[in-house]
């Protein structure tokens, strides 16, 4: 039974670790509309940072644009563009 239980246990931690190696950092650009003032940005950062997986935000007033790093295992577009409309800034992936 013993042999039984590490070799489950071997298969669990396999599985656990490759799926961290799946996981990939990704950068994402959005444009982001409704920056018009100078605390707009610190709005828009606080609520990418937010977002579970998000490692890093960088936000540009005069570009009207937010860069993401982020974790794709743990976030995705779709989190990151909801993140800003909720708080009233829409975005989208730039293209």
């Amino acid at each position: 039974m013993n042999k039984q239980l590490l070799a489950v246990t071997a298969l669990t931690l396999g599985i656990i670790a490759s799926s961290s190696v799946v996981a990939a950092e990704k950068t994402l650009t959005l444009a982001v509309k409704n920056m018009e003032c100078v605390a707009c940005p610190s709005i828009v950062k606080g609520s990418l940072e937010a977002v579970p997986g998000v490692a890093k935000v960088s936000v540009s007033l005069q570009d009207k644009t937010a860069t993401v790093i982020y974790d794709d295992a743990k976030a995705d577009v779709n989190q990151l563009t909801s993140a800003t409309i909720n708080a009233g800034y829409p975005s989208a992936p730039k293209s």
